[in-house]
Parts: structure tokens; sequence; C-alpha cells
């Protein structure tokens, strides 16, 4: 009797548990995260809305309603049954998500009218060409929609003011974050530029100085550089594959529009953007070497045996393009003009640029693949480690055989599902795991 108790207590235990969690989880999806602290001036709005509006607000799958409240940072509720949309935020996040709300429903019945008080320190106003306005916005408005959808903002076309209107350009309103605007302005203009060349020459001071120091580094700016023909189809890349490693790698929003390479930013991530596009090119002519790289804090660097150089690189570069892709970095083998690098037993430099956890993550993956071709480079005499480091650090465990191939599953799905619930890197090389993480997540990796 006294046993079945323990265990109904113990399954109430669990279930209480259980259920906490999951409100947890629960709360975390809210738009604006509940569990960040309330501004002083948080607040409750309501609008009551048309049956036809509720429809548009809530649009597919609820899509535009979370939009709307992504962009302007407050929480949202529709009331379909009475009509109410009920908004929650500070002051400024409730206005921004109400007039958001206000131009999605004003689409429904024609043009959006917007006046300039419209402007909350985030609006960007775009003049599109009439005979791209089509090409931009795409099948039912898809190409538009992908954009708002990559960095998260919200976009209308819409008319300004009382004055008539000009048959030669529509206006593009643009709303978010200074960062969510430039992107989606930069891709808007890479589009028009393809339909109607020309067109960026003609704008391009306003383009540049557009939203000067608006950050909270105070630095950010946009900065250019114009290519050839030939030099251009190299620093996209396939499918646009060199712009999204430069973008990743750097922090920077990188775009061509036509034939100039735009990278906006703050200061710092526009000259990464820059080096790593000269140091791209640079291995066009020959080894690139950079010195001094000890000294900088967005570089790794990995030394690969030269008989491992080609397994790690892959088949016209196929394998360390994966890892590129997967972590978001750049990466190049480097080496100084005249040295013979890639004689047998000695090896070579790979550097690998990016944020600090993607290069973590890259440079284990290397190690993983070198330590297959050769074991025990980078294991030999390595022993286990935890680390009390609160911030980001690597873990050690070690395996046995048969823990290994448990610990690894099919295809490393087991890794993978590590990794993936615990948040933490997790990267076998040969018999040691390799944990990279802030506290937590190493914990919870070991665990």
């Amino acid at each position: 009797m006294g046993r079945g108790d323990s265990r109904g207590r113990s399954r109430s235990r669990s279930r209480d548990r259980s259920r906490s969690r999951d409100r947890s989880r629960k709360d975390s999806r809210s738009p604006s995260g509940d569990r960040k602290k309330k501004p002083s001036d948080y607040g409750v709005d309501t609008m009551k809305i048309t049956d036809d509006d509720a429809a548009f607000i809530l649009g597919k799958g609820g899509k535009t309603k979370e939009k709307i409240s992504r962009v302007s940072e407050a929480e949202i509720e529709l009331f379909e049954r009475d009509l109410i949309l009920e908004i929650r935020g500070s002051k400024l996040q409730r206005r921004r998500a109400k007039k958001y709300a206000e131009g999605v429903m004003a689409q429904r019945t024609g043009p959006v009218h917007i006046s300039t008080e419209y402007d909350d320190g985030d609006l960007t106003m775009l003049q599109v060409p009439q005979e791209a306005v089509g090409f931009v916005t795409g099948r039912a408005g898809n190409f538009l929609r992908t954009i708002e959808e990559e960095w998260q903002t919200l976009m209308f076309f819409c008319e300004v003011g009382g004055g008539s209107r000009n048959k030669d350009y529509e206006k593009l309103a643009i709303f978010g974050s200074v960062r969510g605007r430039r992107g989606s302005e930069l891709k808007v203009l890479s589009a028009v530029e393809t339909k109607v060349p020309g067109y960026y020459d003609k704008i391009k001071d306003e383009v540049l100085s557009r939203d000067k120091g608006k950050d909270d580094t105070e630095t950010w700016g946009t900065d250019s550089m114009v290519f050839q023909d030939d030099e251009l189809s190299y620093a996209l890349g396939k499918q646009g594959g060199t712009r999204k490693k430069l973008e990743r790698s750097s922090g920077a929003i990188v775009q061509y529009v036509g034939h100039t390479a735009l990278f906006s930013g703050p200061r710092k991530q526009r000259k990464y953007a820059r080096e790593y596009m000269k140091w791209l090119f640079d291995q066009l002519e020959g080894p690139v070497y950079l010195e001094g790289w000890e000294d900088r804090d967005d570089c790794t660097v990995v030394d690969v045996p030269s008989d491992c150089i080609g397994y790690v690189t892959g088949a016209r570069r196929a394998a360390l393009g994966s890892v590129e892709e997967e972590w978001g970095v750049l990466m190049f083998f480097m080496n100084k003009k005249g040295d013979g690098g890639g004689r047998k037993g000695q090896s070579e430099q790979l550097i690998i640029f990016g944020p600090r956890r993607a290069r973590r993550g890259a440079e284990l993956k290397v190690m993983s693949s070198v330590e297959t071709k050769s074991p025990g480079t980078f294991t030999r005499g390595i022993r286990e480690k935890t680390s009390s480091e609160k911030g980001f650090d690597t873990d050690r465990m070690i395996f046995k055989d048969d823990e290994l191939s448990y610990a690894l599953g099919k295809e490393g799905t087991t890794r993978k599902k590590l990794a993936g619930s615990s948040g933490a890197i997790l990267q076998y090389v040969g018999h040691v795991a390799f944990i990279a993480g802030d506290l937590k997540q190493r914990r919870r990796s070991r665990e």
C-alpha cells in the first residue's frame, strides 16, 4: 500500500514537473517573450475590427498576425468571436503594432495612405520604378513575403500624403529594425536593377547615406565595391553561395545590386566583409597568408596534416564548402609565397573566419575528419575535461568502442539529437566527445 502511494506520488510529481516544463515551453513561444522584464510603460490597447479584417490580420495559418507581432515586438491576441484585437507591450510597441495592423487592413480595400507621422524610427521608404513593381511583388506577393520572412520586416506599397500619384514610381514602405529594413531594401534593389539596369546609380547617394549611425554601436553604415563581369560571378558564387558565406561569417549584410557589392552593418562587420572579399580574390592570384592572425578575434587556425588535406577539402572543395554552409564560416588554407606546403610529414594551416561558436563548430568538424584519416592527430594523450566556465567553453568525454557507436547512432542521428536538444555543439573526434557551449548547454549535453 505504502509502495503504491509512493509510486502514485512520484507519478504526480513527475506530471507536475512535466506540466511545469510544458508551461515554460509555451511561455517561450509567446511573440515578445514573457520572460523579459516588462517595460515601465507596459500596457494593453484594443482595436475593434470587422469580420473581413480579422481574416486579413490573421493571415494564412496565423502568419500575418505573427509577422505584425514580430516586427512591432508587441504581444497580439485576436479574439475572433468578439472581433477585438488586443495589443500588449510598451507604448512604442503598441503604437507600432496598431499602425502595422491598420496598414495590413487598408490593403484589403485599396492603396494604403500613410502620412509623415507614420515613421517611429522604423520606416524606410523606397521608390520602385513602375515597370519593376510586378517583378518585385512576385506572383501573389510571394517575393515580398519571402523577403519579409528572411529579414523579419513588414512591407507594402503605399501612397504618401495627399499629393497626386506619380505614375512612374510606386512607393514601397519597409517597416522593421535598422538591419531588417536594410536587408529588405537591398534585396528589392537587387531585383529592381535586374529589371531596370542603371536605376541604382540614380539613387546611390540616398542609399549609401541611409540610417548612418542609427544602431546601438552608432557606427552603422554602408560601404560599396564595384566589380567587373567575371569578378561578379566569382564574388556571387554558385547559387549565391559565396555571397551568403561572406554575409554569415562577417555578420554584415552583403548584397549585389548590378555590379556593385554593398556591405551594410556596424563598422567592425563591414571591415570584416571587405577583408574577406579581398582575400577571396587574392587566392586567384596565388597563395594567401594572413600575417598577425593570432591577434585577431574573428579567426581560428587548425593545423591539417598534408596527407589529410585532400580528404578535408573534398572533390572541387565540396567537403570544405559543406562545413562552411553548415556553420556559416569562411575557410581557406594559408600558404606563404614560395612555401612548398603540402610536403609529406608537414601540415598546412586552415584558417576559419566567423563568430566564435560557428568557428568552433567548423573546427571540430574538421578535426573529426582529420582524426578519421589520421587517428591520434588530435586525441593522442588527451584527457577528459569538465570546465566550470559559465560562458562559452569546451568539455571532453572519452568513450570506449561500443559506447562510441551507441552515442553516435545510425548515420550520426543520436549525436545530432543530443546536440539539438541540449543546444551545445557536440562532435566526436575519434573516441573523444567534444562538447562546446555555455555551462548550461554543456551540462545538459553530458547528462
